[in-house]
């Protein structure tokens, strides 16, 4: 009887590890980025296609296109509501405007600031940078990507596009997405971060 009971827990055992894929990802941003989205308590993705998923498609991690950016903080700039995917309407201002250079070509990004976020105690230095690039509507979403960034103490911040990833309105037509304000259109391809996502 002990045998068989051993036996049924290895047999068991073996097939909870068959069961259990993998984490896909080169780097720690990509493989927390895939573990949320087969989590279902914060995957974006139906339940349908979360059955299906076995990882995101990324571009290769690239250096170079890890920026530091000059920050020209923008104290007095107005409040504005940031269009979204819905009727929602989201209560943002420019917090400054980051000047970097990308492969030897100057550019300028506003990185923007939520009002709602600022209250909550996780999300008080939080900034959020939308951009456009020349990949969007090919190897990337249309409609932009997103990157995650905290207030610095200095004057300048670190940019890493590696970690751009796309609104969840790419993956689910449920969810309220802030749309990318044209003026955060960068004139070149940003082969870095996530790619569009596609239905296996």
């Amino acid at each position: 009887m002990r045998f068989l009971i051993f036996l049924f827990l290895g047999v068991l055992g073996l097939s909870c590890t068959q069961e259990k894929q993998p984490l896909l990802g080169k780097s720690a941003f990509q493989k927390k980025l895939n573990a949320e989205f087969r989590d279902a308590t914060k995957s974006p993705l139906t339940d349908e296609d979360r059955k299906e998923f076995k990882g995101l498609s990324f571009f290769e991690v690239d250096s170079a296109y890890v920026v530091e950016a000059a920050l020209l903080r923008t104290p007095d700039s107005p409040w504005f509501l940031m269009k979204t995917t819905t009727d929602r309407e989201s209560k943002e201002r420019v917090y400054g405007i980051l000047k970097f250079q990308l492969k030897d070509v100057s550019y300028a990004l506003n990185v923007y600031q939520g009002e709602d976020l600022m209250d909550q105690d996780d999300f008080k230095d939080y900034l959020f940078l939308p951009f456009l690039d020349n990949t969007n509507g090919g190897e990337s979403y249309g409609g932009g990507r997103y990157i995650d960034l905290k207030i610095p103490e200095g004057d300048s911040i670190t940019i890493d596009f590696n970690k751009s990833y796309n609104p969840y309105c790419a993956y689910n037509e449920r969810y309220s997405c802030p749309i990318v304000p044209r003026d955060n259109y960068l004139n070149t391809e940003i082969r870095a971060g996530v790619k569009a996502y596609k239905k296996k």
